[in-house]
C-alpha cells in the first residue's frame, strides 16, 4: 500500500489529506494557521498520527495554496488553481465553474468536460469579496466568522454595503451599527457585498452550469445564497469544501507515484 500527501497552505489555514493507493482519504487535518506559521507543520503532523504512519511510508507529497513553496518536506508544488480544478472535478464531475474565496484571494475557474481548466480569472489585489473581508467585520461586530451565516439567514432588510474597499465598507459598517441597524440585516448586507464582487469577477469569464463554490467561505450560506441570487443559478458545495485544494494536490501525488 503506498500513500500520497497533498498539503494546501493559505494565508490563514492549512488543510492536508492522505491518500492509500486506491485514492480514499486516510486521513485529514484543518488547522487554523498558514503560511509562515506552524500550522502547515500541524496539520501533516495530524494526519500521519491520525493514520498511524511515518514520513517514510509516504511516497509523494505535493504541496499547494499560497505557501506551497515554503513546506520543505513537499517533494514538488502545484498552483492551487491546478488543485482545486481537480479536487473538485473528482468530488463533483458534473461542475463546470468553481468558485474558490480565500483568506486573501477570490478565483473562479471555467472547467471542460475533462476536467481541464478552459479559463479563470483572480483578485488577489485586495481584500474586498475574500474571507479576510468577512473577518474583519466580524471582528467589529464582536462575532467569529461562523457565527455569520445564521444572522445572514435572518435578514428581513439587508443592508447595501455600498464601498467596495475594505478599509472603507469598515467605517460604513460602523456607521450603521451607531444608527441601530438591525444586526441581521447589517451582516446579510456584508455577505452581499462579497457576493457582489465575486459575482463581477465570474461574469467576466462567463457562468457555465453547474457551479459550485470551494473554500471555507462555501459553508457561508449568507455568502453562498447572495452569490446564487447574483448569478441566478444554483450554487452547490461539498462539505468537504475547504480540503478541495488539497484533495487535490493529494491525487496529483499519486499521480505522480
Amino acid at each position: 500500500m503506498s500513500y500520497t500527501i497533498g498539503i494546501d497552505i493559505g494565508s490563514t489555514t492549512s488543510k492536508c489529506i492522505l491518500l492509500d493507493s486506491q485514492r480514499i482519504i486516510v486521513a485529514k487535518a484543518l488547522v487554523q494557521a498558514g503560511t509562515g506559521t506552524d500550522g502547515p507543520a500541524r496539520a501533516y503532523g495530524k494526519v500521519l498520527k491520525e493514520a498511524g504512519l511515518k514520513r517514510e511510508d509516504i511516497a509523494y507529497i505535493m504541496s499547494t495554496g499560497y505557501g506551497r513553496a515554503s513546506f520543505e518536506e513537499a517533494d514538488a508544488n502545484m498552483s492551487e488553481l491546478s488543485c482545486h480544478a481537480k479536487g473538485v472535478y473528482r468530488t463533483m464531475p458534473d461542475i463546470r465553474t468553481i468558485i474558490d474565496i480565500g483568506g486573501q484571494d477570490a478565483k473562479v475557474i471555467r472547467l471542460n468536460d475533462k476536467g481541464s481548466i478552459s479559463n479563470f480569472v483572480m483578485n488577489d489585489k485586495c481584500a474586498a469579496g475574500t474571507g479576510r473581508f468577512l473577518e474583519v467585520m466580524a471582528n467589529i461586530l464582536q462575532l467569529e466568522v461562523k457565527e455569520l451565516e445564521s444572522y445572514a439567514l435572518r435578514a428581513k432588510e439587508p443592508v447595501k454595503i455600498s464601498s467596495t474597499c475594505t478599509v472603507f465598507a469598515e467605517s460604513e459598517v460602523i456607521s450603521q451599527l451607531s444608527k441601530n441597524v438591525d444586526v441581521s440585516d447589517l451582516i446579510a448586507g456584508i455577505c452581499g457585498s462579497v457576493a457582489s464582487r465575486v459575482a463581477g469577477l465570474a461574469k467576466r469569464i462567463g457562468i457555465q452550469n453547474q457551479v459550485c463554490m470551494s473554500g471555507g467561505v462555501a459553508k457561508n450560506g449568507g455568502v453562498r445564497g447572495s452569490l446564487e441570487r447574483e448569478l441566478g443559478t444554483e450554487i452547490f458545495y461539498s462539505e468537504d469544501a475547504q480540503y478541495m485544494g488539497a484533495y487535490g494536490a493529494a491525487i496529483f501525488a499519486s499521480e505522480k507515484v
